[in-house]
């Protein structure tokens, strides 16, 4: 069993994978955003629940309203962004299937565990 709490301070944090599936908590500042035009995951989807805030996603040019409880698909090679629009940081927890990210937040290269 792995188990952690989440802190949920501001930034991107992995915090640990089994199985070929990544947990990551993500925070942004209102009025912040991760990702943009040409953010895309080559070798992995991301499920993105938000636990926290306000914010929209804008996946392959479509817009999608988040807030607490929002689930949200990013299949791999869509280009996306998530912004913060309300007034308190925008809390989400992400899974990546297979990996993204090593440890240290860097991505990984597409299919490379």
């Amino acid at each position: 069993m792995k188990s952690r709490h989440l802190r949920m301070g501001i930034g991107f944090v992995p915090i640990f994978e089994a199985n070929g599936v990544q947990a990551a908590q993500m925070v942004i500042r209102p009025g912040g955003r991760e990702g943009g035009p040409d953010n895309r995951h080559r070798g992995a989807d991301q499920w993105l629940f938000v636990a926290e805030g306000q914010g929209v996603a804008i996946v392959e040019g479509a817009r999608r309203a988040l807030k607490p409880g929002s689930l949200l698909l990013i299949e791999r090679g869509e280009r996306h962004e998530i912004r913060a629009t309300g007034r308190t940081p925008l809390k989400t927890v992400n899974f990546y299937s297979p990996p993204a990210y090593t440890p240290d937040g860097d991505e990984r290269p597409a299919g490379k565990p």
